[in-house]
């Protein structure tokens, strides 16, 4: 891993069905202790439609190359309980050495 890890996060995968027939996430992890560098940030965003200045908070996780990690799981960080959903994985191609996998997060609890 290139960046520096601040955190150890768990990967949640699977849904079930309740007595409704609704979808509800599991807590099912799926991998546990990977490590991670994991940041919040804000950002103050205006529209043309609203001028209202608001605030979007967001985070960004990098984990090591070859991490399994999909659209749509949810990580959980273990040192503060936080659970994140995971919106995109990507990562950047080098042809020297294998790069860390970026997580972009949104905040679920």
């Amino acid at each position: 891993m290139q960046a520096i890890a601040t955190t150890r996060i768990s990967i949640l995968r699977g849904v079930t069905t309740d007595a409704y027939g609704d979808e509800q996430d599991t807590d099912t992890p799926v991998h546990t202790g990977i490590p991670a560098s994991l940041t919040e940030q804000s950002r103050r965003v205006t529209t043309r439609d609203d001028p209202t200045p608001r605030i979007i908070r967001y985070a960004v996780a990098r984990v090591p190359a070859r991490t399994d990690v999909l659209d749509q799981d949810r990580v959980r960080d273990e040192r503060t309980g936080a659970v994140y959903i995971v919106d995109a994985v990507s990562s950047m191609a080098n042809p020297v050495a294998v790069p860390d996998i970026r997580l972009d997060l949104r905040r679920t609890t």
